[in-house]
């Protein structure tokens, strides 16, 4: 995503990452003349301290648009909700910088800068029931935004603006005296959006908000979602695992494996082209709605061993047609070849009647399996396993059999370690003795 940075067209905006107390009115343009309202270069975001640090997000870089959708997507525990949490400014960056609108906002910031921060960026939450304090009416959760930012006239103003946006997500002003309880799970996203939506945002973060609903409340949802977008001109980060539902939704995807950005391009182009494994392998992953279809699907498994970073360290690179790649000097050059065959890539296989999956995927299965147990969660090779085999060493060897026929290898060692000592022992005592003996004997 470098080239982005580095080609960046100043509009009035302050250079990236400069000084500022307040936001401009327009951010830098990149190659294209499209205006960048938000930047992440090289962030790293870290939990915890030396020898404990867990760093969740690695030099992530890419660039959202204004007035465009761009998605994020990858399994649990990629760190997507890190990197939304850090442009809210919730979770601190380790290394690089976030910007908006070409103003550096990570870090340490004025405080006039990070009131307009709070009020331009909003956060709609994954958990609907968890994101609204319990004890508060509607009314006042929609409207605490504008008490904090003095955002109305005079307490009819107020009211005529909650009563606006609470009708246009599809809940009565009646409901404004009622507790969130009170409502179901759709309804209580439709509130956390009232919320975020009432501060006229110009971009907002949807950390997986339908993935806690019904299937038939989704789509309603997201049409409220694409509504405010059309009518507020509101720029959107959507946060997702759900490849199906991305894909209509998105202008732009960027895929995140463990951390790492690995892939960047708009939503028809990496569809068509999904160049790096793991994009395969979320797309293989997507249900297909006819059922004998689904069954016989052969699912991409991606495997990060084939990447070999030992020499060719690995970068993001623009191969065209917008799209950005993850890999070393061999990688990038296989992908750009792919993509400029221009033939599109799928993704999913599906077996004809009576063919049965490729030998590979059953050695992956087997290993997966044999993976999960290697080391099951009670094989501790406890001490205590090693001396009741010691006082015992016939039950500490069936013990230890036991062990070995459930996999159970480190159990197993310390039982047979413990019985093959007590049983050296009490030979070499009975041998003592039986000496002992015949020379009494003599």
């Amino acid at each position: 995503m470098s080239d982005i940075m580095n080609d960046t067209v100043q509009t009035g905006a302050p250079s990236s990452g400069e000084s500022a107390k307040h936001i401009p009115e327009h951010g830098p343009a990149g190659p294209d003349g499209k205006e960048i309202l938000l930047s992440l270069k090289n962030v790293d975001i870290t939990f915890g301290k030396g020898d404990k640090a867990v760093r969740a997000v690695t030099n992530a870089s890419f660039d959202v648009y204004k007035g465009e959708t761009f998605s994020l997507v990858g399994e649990s525990g990629s760190g997507k909700t890190t990197i939304g949490r850090a442009i809210i400014r919730v979770n601190p960056c380790a290394a690089g910088e976030i910007d908006y609108k070409g103003v550096r906002i990570s870090g340490r910031i004025p405080h006039s800068l990070d009131r307009e921060v709070t009020r331009n960026i909003q956060m709609v939450f994954q958990d609907p029931a968890a994101s609204l304090n319990e004890r508060a009416t509607v009314d006042y959760i929609i409207s605490e935004g504008l008490y904090n930012f003095h955002l109305f006239k005079d307490e009819a103003d107020r009211v005529a603006k909650v009563e606006k946006i609470i009708k246009e997500v599809g809940l009565l002003p009646e409901h404004l005296t009622r507790y969130p309880h009170e409502f179901s799970g759709g309804q209580r996203q439709r509130i956390g959006l009232a919320r975020a939506m009432v501060m006229e945002p110009q971009f907002v973060i949807a950390d997986e908000p339908i993935s806690a609903l019904d299937v038939s409340i989704r789509a309603q949802i997201l049409n409220l979602l694409k509504k405010f977008q059309k009518d507020l001109d509101i720029t959107y980060l959507f946060i997702a695992h759900d490849l199906s539902i991305v894909r209509f939704i998105s202008d732009r995807i960027g895929v995140i494996y463990k951390g790492n950005i690995v892939e960047v391009a708009p939503a028809e182009e990496l569809f068509d082209y999904p160049l790096h494994p793991y994009t395969k392998s979320l797309i293989s992953a997507i249900p297909i709605p006819d059922p004998l279809l689904e069954k016989n699907k052969v699912l991409f498994t991606y495997d990060p061993s084939v990447h070999d970073y030992s020499e060719s360290k690995p970068e993001m690179v623009c191969i065209g047609h917008g799209h950005y790649i993850y890999g070393n000097e061999k990688e990038i050059a296989e992908y750009r070849e792919i993509r400029e065959k221009g033939v599109p890539i799928k993704s999913v296989r599906i077996l004809a009647p009576g063919e049965e999956a490729p030998e590979d995927d059953e050695i992956e299965e087997k290993l997966a399996a044999a993976s999960i147990l290697d080391t099951p969660i009670h094989d501790t090779g406890s001490i205590w396993y090693g001396i009741l085999s010691f006082l015992l060493p016939i039950p500490g060897l069936i013990a230890g059999a036991i062990f070995r026929k459930h996999n159970y290898m480190r159990n197993f060692r310390m039982c047979r370690k413990g019985a093959l000592i007590g049983l050296a022992i009490i030979a070499a005592l009975m041998l003592i003795f039986g000496i002992g003996l015949i020379l009494a004997l003599i």
